[in-house]
């Protein structure tokens, strides 16, 4: 059972959330069996039970015995319960969705009541509707949706009443249709071409270039306060035309305009846009650009827009020191990593902030406190453990602790050669890491033929982590 669907969907409930979906379950409007309550309290009986308390296994045949003690197992009921019981849960998530949107439920309360024909709610309905339209916080393509929803509904009512001559809210009904279509397509095609720098992919969305070409003549007039259509479209230009600097700049006014007008989901993703147009900037050499990146991050974190999932990705966590210390901000990241540890996963959390703490006191040059932190460590992920031997072999050669450094290139080469399922060329960059600083050791201080020969090397080899503290130790035994 603990690889069951519906396990699996209960091992994401907190307290919280089991005790409201036990209230849901046990209300007889929307459920009167009582084993499927039965069922789910042994389930989450389980759930919430420590791991080392459970047993080897939870058997369909014991759970069936909770439900039926006098009865033998009956395997098509038994599917019968969980099946049910995944579907109440699955109403219980819609219902919880649903509750936490005012502006859908006041749009389905209106199209109700035009369905119903209750002419005594018609004006209450709406302007219900219409305050939640006001109070609603963002401005992203869903807004519009349900705006476009709102009056069509409001028409649907009033369609009757309206004489041939008058106006309606037909204009309405079709500007806020395309504030959303152009948002989501713009959305979608933005989506496409970042995947397209990536993998080679080609998808035929219709009306793209009409919707470009509109734009580009009605923008500032017709969608300049629309905040998915502004933002979106410059993303591609930003995106399409990533040489025109004036459009990153752009795009980062309408961040600090705009983004407050998205939920953080959506935000984050947006943010993302600006965030990898950085980086492909100082990856092309434009170091200028670290400190857009850096900046980019600061503003992330302090409108929590990192923590949209309520975690950090160790990935980000990672981007963010190591942006942190080419600006030699070290002080701002070790308060970043102090403070933001606590919403890493749990299951990256040690390894994350073992290695960049170890890497922020490398840069500080803080080199006993690098070797405390990384001598008696062995990361589980493959990337952290790689990368943490070579920040300590850097270590013990700056120190001059050269008994330790060859024990650990002889150790590390055992490692790489041992695990086979590291990629080759994975394994080729940190093998001449290896090879290169062992040839550093052996150099003589002065000895500029030797030197120079192992420069010109090293710099005609593509294959080799950390290669820039390589030429700077170079560098030095001149």
């Amino acid at each position: 059972m603990r690889h069951s669907k519906l396990y699996s969907i209960l091992e994401t409930f907190n307290k919280y959330e089991q005790n409201r979906l036990r209230k849901f379950l046990t209300s007889p409007y929307f459920n009167r069996n009582e084993r499927i309550v039965t069922l789910f309290e042994m389930l989450v009986a389980d759930v919430n039970r420590a791991a080392e308390k459970r047993k080897p296994d939870l058997t369909k045949e014991e759970l069936w015995a909770g439900l039926h003690p006098d009865k033998a197992y009956d395997d098509v009921r038994f599917r019968k319960y969980c099946s049910d019981l995944l579907k109440l849960v699955e109403s219980y998530l819609a219902q919880e969705e649903f509750g936490r949107n005012p502006l859908l439920k006041a749009t389905l309360l209106i199209e109700a009541v035009g369905n119903r024909k209750i002419e005594k709610l018609y004006r209450t309905v709406m302007r219900t509707a219409n305050r939640y339209a006001e109070n609603y916080p963002y401005r992203s393509a869903l807004y519009y949706y349900y705006q476009y929803q709102k009056e069509k509904n409001f028409y649907d009512l009033n369609e009757a009443e309206l004489k041939r001559a008058e106006k309606s809210n037909m204009e309405e009904i079709a500007n806020n249709l395309d504030r959303f279509f152009l948002s989501e397509k713009l959305r979608i095609y933005c989506a496409v071409l970042n995947q397209q720098k990536l993998v080679s992919v080609e998808y035929d969305l219709l009306f793209i270039d009409e919707i470009i070409r509109h734009l580009e003549q009605h923008l500032e007039g017709k969608y300049a306060d629309v905040p998915p259509v502004a933002l979106y479209y410059q993303i591609y230009l930003a995106t399409r035309f990533p040489d025109e600097v004036a459009h990153y700049h752009k795009l980062k006014e309408l961040l600090h305009e705009h983004i407050d007008a998205f939920p953080k989901k959506e935000a984050l993703t947006i943010y993302y846009s600006a965030v990898n147009y950085c980086i492909q900037k100082v990856i092309h050499g434009k170091a200028e650009f670290q400190r857009e990146l850096f900046e980019l991050y600061r503003t992330m974190l302090d409108k929590e827009i990192l923590l949209a999932n309520g975690e950090l990705s160790p990935w980000d966590f990672k981007n963010i020191v190591l942006v942190g210390l080419r600006m030699q901000e070290y002080d701002w990241t070790e308060r970043f990593i102090k403070q933001y540890q606590a919403y890493l996963p749990e299951q990256f959390r040690r390894n994350a902030v073992t290695y960049n703490l170890a890497t922020l006191y490398f840069r500080k040059k803080e080199y006993e406190k690098v070797v405390e932190l990384l001598r008696e460590v062995e990361y589980e992920e493959f990337s952290y453990n790689l990368n943490s031997k070579v920040l300590l072999m850097a270590t013990y050669y700056e120190i001059d602790e050269f008994d330790p450094l060859h024990f650990l290139m002889e150790s590390f080469r055992t490692y790489l050669t041992r695990h086979k399922e590291i990629p080759a060329d994975r394994r080729r960059i940190f093998h001449n890491f290896i090879r290169y600083t062992r040839k550093l050791t052996r150099i003589i201080p002065g000895d500029e033929k030797a030197i120079e020969k192992v420069r010109k090397e090293l710099e005609a080899d593509s294959e080799v982590v950390n290669k820039d503290w390589l030429l700077e130790k170079l560098e030095e035994l001149k």
